[in-house]
């Protein structure tokens, strides 16, 4: 065991709390431990699976397209989501991934699709 107690300064609102992880104690265990998982099995596992909490409505995730900062907006009424998206929509830039019980959409403004997009996204 490791003592992962930090001392700090409670009055000091820049200092954050130290969460410990064992990433290295992980690394170091053989692959033959894990078992193996198919791309598709993963896939389907982590795409068709996914769940938000029952007290939210809506996830945004948002991509600037300019500058690549990413910004993601959790609702838990379908109004202020809905705002929400018009108003992203209006700026024409940002890539956004929309996420409800139901459903994932992915959109991108159409002056931002490139080749490699072509696949994914579809002018109207």
């Amino acid at each position: 065991m490791t003592n992962t107690t930090i001392p700090t300064d409670d009055t000091d609102l820049m200092t954050k709390k130290y969460f410990p992880n064992n990433w290295t104690r992980l690394v170091k265990v053989p692959y033959q431990y894990f078992e193996s998982l198919p791309f598709d099995a993963f896939m389907d596992w982590k795409m068709n699976g996914w769940e938000i909490a029952g007290s939210h409505e809506c996830i945004i995730r948002t991509i600037n397209c300019e500058t690549g900062k990413v910004k993601e907006y959790v609702y838990q009424r379908k109004d202020a989501a809905r705002r929400r998206m018009l108003k992203l929509l209006q700026e024409e830039k940002h890539e956004i991934v929309i996420c409800t019980h139901d459903n994932i959409q992915h959109l991108k403004p159409e002056k931002y699709i490139s080749e490699h997009d072509e696949d994914t996204f579809y002018s109207q």
